[in-house]
């Protein structure tokens, strides 16, 4: 891999990427020949927000290549409950462990932890901004059940404005020959502009929709998610978009045979048990592709380490991100990173909130 750390599958290339999934496949197909492959090696796992498949999948894979495993999954379990900043958490953890996995309530906050850390990181989900190690394991499943990443039409459901999953997955697809997307949400949970932007800049198809129903017929891949309450401002909020999108056997006689069910879990009402039992059905699978995916992301990283700390660029713009869930928010001392995109408009570096100047 050309980049030390893992911040968005957009820092690997197409071929890089591939070859992630090639070994992902070889590793399911022999995990004996990579059973010592991170023997002495030590993975980090530091869980700010709550977590099971990403968190557990992790500490798997490091186990089942040979490594050792460090870290926390409560914050209130560490010094960060006694006021510590992510700077000095990250810089000490990047002294013990060989990679770092990071997870965390703020956007952003992988990006700006890899300012400050000797050690590889790899985000692990930062808020609702991106969950680059899903995305993986989503393109693993897919290439192994459909047999192909070009030339499929991807439908995404729920919460796609805070869905991190969703927009990591179609920033990676819409590199991809011939993909196009079915964007099924209520009107306040809309995709964010910014993936808008990079589906227009790839000139993929995009087509935004409020019925599962009307989609269904359309897809090659359904890719569910759940209404995430703990991104809601309030209860209330919440409330009113919970259940509106539900995935039953009834709405599943409209799918075709061939379509491919995904989820990134938890599912809390937006698939009913019973899709459990249809074929098309490869959220459990995708745990365990998961699994081999991280393992493969591991190994590579770690073939050929980088001690160094990132470049810490500080750029001369005076304004602050708007986005009130940036990790600049909370931890003042970050530098400003912004680039340009446009008349008077900046792209925060962090969680790619848009500011004016």
């Amino acid at each position: 891999m050309k980049s030390k750390h893992l911040i968005d599958l957009e820092n690997l290339s197409i071929e890089e990427l591939m070859e992630i999934i090639n070994l992902a496949n070889e590793i399911k197909q022999s995990p004996q020949d990579y059973s010592e492959v991170c023997r002495g090696k030590i993975l980090a796992t530091l869980f700010y927000e709550p977590s099971t498949r990403t968190q557990m999948s992790f500490k798997t894979a490091m186990l089942r290549l040979g490594g050792s495993i460090i870290g926390f999954d409560n914050p209130q379990n560490s010094s960060v409950s006694k006021g510590e900043s992510l700077k000095d958490t990250i810089t000490v953890v990047g002294g013990y462990a060989d990679i770092i996995a990071i997870r965390h309530s703020m956007e952003g906050t992988a990006g700006a932890a890899a300012l400050y850390s000797a050690a590889p990181v790899i985000n692990a989900g930062d808020g609702g901004h991106l969950h680059p190690t899903q995305t993986l394991t989503d393109v693993v499943t897919l290439y192994n059940e459909k047999g192909t990443l070009d030339n499929m039409r991807i439908g995404l459901c729920g919460d796609l404005k805070n869905g991190r999953t969703v927009h990591s997955l179609i920033k990676t697809l819409a590199h991809f020959k011939g993909n196009s997307f079915v964007l099924i949400s209520t009107p306040e949970l809309t995709i964010p502009q910014y993936i808008k932007d990079i589906l227009n800049a790839s000139g993929s198809r995009y087509t935004e929709i409020s019925s599962l129903a009307e989609a269904l017929p359309l897809l090659d891949v359904l890719y569910m998610t759940r209404i995430q309450r703990e991104r809601f401002s309030s209860p209330e909020a919440y409330e009113k978009q919970k259940g509106v999108f539900v995935l039953d056997r009834e709405k599943l006689k409209l799918a075709r045979k061939d379509m491919k069910i995904l989820h990134p879990l938890p599912r809390v009402d937006e698939i009913t048990e019973e899709v459990d039992y249809d074929s098309r059905a490869k959220y459990f699978q995708q745990t365990v592709y998961g699994m081999y995916a991280r393992m493969a992301l591991i190994s590579t990283m770690l073939r050929h380490p980088d001690r160094t700390p990132h470049s810490r660029v500080f750029d001369t713009h005076q304004v602050r991100c708007s986005n009130p869930r940036c990790i600049t928010s909370t931890e003042l001392y970050l530098p400003k990173r912004f680039r340009p995109v446009g008349g008077d408009m900046l792209l925060c570096r962090y969680c790619e909130g848009r500011t004016l100047i």
